[in-house]
Parts: structure tokens; sequence; C-alpha cells
């Protein structure tokens, strides 16, 4: 029996205003069946392709991939002049290869559900535009046996389809207990009589407490149990005024230059940045962003031109509709557990929220570089940029980058930044 669809009780809404973007930008692995019929679909290589190939092959050679080809701009080769997929537009809809109709959701198997994430690199998503997520039911139902069947997903014992993420190393727990941690951090961000970078703060506080908590007899009820009084701590814990948190200090302001450079780099595809100067520029723009002054290098080609300096100058606590887009995703991420385990590159529980809480203030930087747009279009096209590395970058998930990110986790240095960005 399938695993049913679960959303959360949160406003998003989405649907394809074709805009072309994931075209563009991505690679896209298909199967040897994906592959065989659209071949059998008859496609012209110099009539409709532009003279290209369909399809190559990537990997190493013990586990090559057929993929679909791109062209020099790093378009794929479907994509119709009106930025539309030919494949689509010929065939159907139902005949374009699993990742291409999946984008941008995301399925996560959570216990005995599919739980669904978005990618907010997608600007519909971003804005939220489009028919309500449960209105998309019927198609996600088909996705999630699809992708089941495509990485080989078997029921475990329990009757899930993957096991549950270690709340840290060596501290497994039961799906259920996963849970429990997710409903709080969720009532925490959800609070909405506080500005929600004190929410954050609050949850950081939270994770702080728990990874240090002796846990191992811990579980069912008592760790709910538990869960409650650390909330109540983590309040008390957490100034309720962002001016009365400390500056971060001089490594986390390295450590967090490094990691917007990362998470704002774009290596291909048209917007692709510095990238496209070759490795010299990159080496180059590493450089300038560890002396944090000067013109800010351009890692990707959709950012303006401005400084570091004008970007350290405070913009006042965010609008209303800003906030709102940014309670949206937190919400939409940790409710559906894309932030850690095989949503997010096998991270522990806390490790991979902690990496969620460093982009809100990667938001608030990113954002700052857009002064003449409103606030709450500044955050969107920053949700676009950096969304689109989170559980997705591989060079997140080494360990020169979870050691950079544990660092500033560790020494206080993200609830510093977040406070910090927000003023």
């Amino acid at each position: 029996m399938p695993l049913p669809i679960h959303h959360l009780p949160v406003l998003q809404n989405w649907d394809c205003h074709v805009c072309g973007t994931c075209c563009q930008e991505y690679v896209v692995t298909v199967t040897d069946e994906e592959r065989k019929r659209i071949e059998a679909q008859g496609w012209d290589r110099d009539a409709d392709l532009g003279g290209h190939v369909p399809f190559v092959r990537q990997g190493p050679p013990w586990a090559r991939e057929w993929r679909l080809n791109h062209r020099p701009d790093g378009s794929c080769v479907f994509l119709g002049d009106k930025g539309r997929c030919r494949i689509h537009e010929r065939f159907g809809y139902e005949t374009k290869p699993l990742p291409c109709r999946l984008f941008p959701f995301v399925l996560i198997p959570t216990g005995d559900h599919w739980s669904v994430g978005l990618r907010y690199a997608c600007p519909s998503a971003a804005a939220n535009k489009g028919r309500p997520l449960p209105e998309h039911d019927q198609a996600l139902a088909e996705f999630a046996a699809r992708l089941a069947e495509r990485v080989h997903l078997k029921p475990l014992p329990d009757g899930s389809l993957a096991p549950p993420p270690p709340l840290q190393p060596g501290q497994n727990v039961s799906w259920p207990d996963v849970h429990r941690c997710v409903q709080a951090l969720l009532t925490l961000l959800r609070n909405r009589r506080e500005p929600l970078e004190r929410r954050l703060r609050k949850c950081l506080a939270l994770a702080d407490q728990m990874r240090k908590a002796k846990l191992k007899h811990v579980q069912d009820a008592r760790l709910g149990d538990l869960l409650t009084v650390l909330q109540k701590s983590a309040d008390t814990a957490t100034p309720d005024n962002l001016m009365k948190v400390a500056a971060p200090g001089w490594i986390g302001r390295i450590l967090f230059r490094q990691a917007v450079a990362l998470f704002t780099r774009k290596d291909h595809g048209p917007k692709r940045g510095e990238a496209r100067h070759g490795a010299i520029a990159r080496l180059k723009a590493a450089w300038r962003f560890a002396r944090g002054t000067g013109p800010i290098p351009r890692m990707h080609d959709g950012l303006p031109e401005t400084t570091f300096e004008e970007v350290e100058k405070p913009r006042g606590p965010l609008p209303l509709e800003a906030e709102a887009i940014l309670e949206r995703y937190y919400t939409i991420k940790v409710g559906s557990v894309q932030f850690c385990g095989a949503a997010c590159f096998g991270m522990p529980f806390w490790e991979g929220f902690e990496l969620l809480a460093l982009t809100y203030p990667l938001l608030l930087w990113v954002s700052r570089m857009y002064r003449d747009i409103p606030r709450e279009e500044a955050i969107m096209k920053a949700l676009t940029i950096v969304d689109d590395h989170f559980g997705f970058n591989r060079i997140l998930a080494t360990q020169r980058q979870r050691a950079s990110f544990r660092t500033l986790a560790r020494q206080g240095e993200l609830p510093r930044l977040i406070a910090w960005y927000s003023r």
C-alpha cells in the first residue's frame, strides 16, 4: 500500500509559469526507459534540437548515467524559443522525465507518509503563485510511487521507506520522536507575537540544549515532556531585543562571508558569475570575500553590483510582507523535514537545522544587495539564489564545509549573525 501524502497547514501555492529557469539551470538525469521512450518520439537532431544530440553520458566509468543534453548557453536542448518544453508541447506532460515533472516539489519519506517540500529556487514557489499544494495531490501520489521505484526504496520492518535521521551522531531515535522534535520547532516558528528573527534564535537555543542533553534513554512521551520544558527554557535564554545580542566575532564574520560566496555561487547556466572567467577569477573572488571590503564579486550574474560596506549598513526590521515570505519558507522546510536525513546529505537533525538557520542571515545579506526594489521582492530574489543550493549543492556536505558550519554553531555565532543582519 503506497504511503499517503501529507501537507503542512500553511498556505503555499505553486504552478508553472513558464519562466524557463529550471530548463536553463539544472542537470536532469534520465533512466534507460525514459531515454529510449524519448528517442522513440522521433526527434530530428538538426530541425528540432539545433544540431545537438538529445542525451549525453556523465559520471565515472563504473557509474555512468544518461542526462538531457544542454546547449552552450546551459539550456536544455528540448527548451523551445518561448520557454516551453518541446517534449511537453508535442507529446504531453506525462511523457517528460520524472525529474522535470517533479520540480520544484521535493518528496521526503518521513515515517508512515510522504512529506511535501519545495525548492524555492523556482520563482513561482518563492512568489507563492498558483494553486494550493493539496490540489496537486493526485500528481504527487504518482510521483511518489515512481520516485520510490526509481531510487529502489523498499518498505522497512516498521513500514517506513527510509530510516529516521539521528538527532545527532550516535543518537538514533524513531520517526515519532523525530516528529516530536519537528513539532517543537514549528511551535516556536509559528509564534507570531514576536519577530521571526527571535523565533529562529529560540529554535537555535532549543537545538543547543537538546544537543547537550543526555537523551540516551529519553524517548516517546518523556521526550515530548523534555521538549516542552526546553522550549520554555529557550524562551528565557533568548534575548527579546536583538540589540542585546553580541555582534558576530571576526571568525564568525569570515566564515559567514565564505558561506555567502558558496550560497550565491553559480557555475553553470546563463546566470553563471565569476566561474565564467576561470579558476583564477574564483580564487580572487574567494580572497575578496575573506577580506570583506570593496566591490562584492558577482558570483551570480543575477546579483546587482554593490560593495561589502553598503551591504553592512542596517536596513531595519523586515516589513510584514517580507517576514511572511520567510515564515512560509522555514515552516515548509522544517515541517517537511527537508533539512536533514536523506533530503539533506544524511545530516543529523540538529546539525541540519543549524545549517537551515544559517540561511536566514544569508537571505538578509543577499537581499540587501537589491537596494532599489521593495524588500519583499528582494527577499524573493534572494530565496531563488540561496535555496538553489540548500540540500542540493554537494559542496555543503564536504567535511571542510560541515566543519565550518559546525564552528559557527558551536561558537554561538548563528544567533549573533541572525540578530546582526536583522538590524
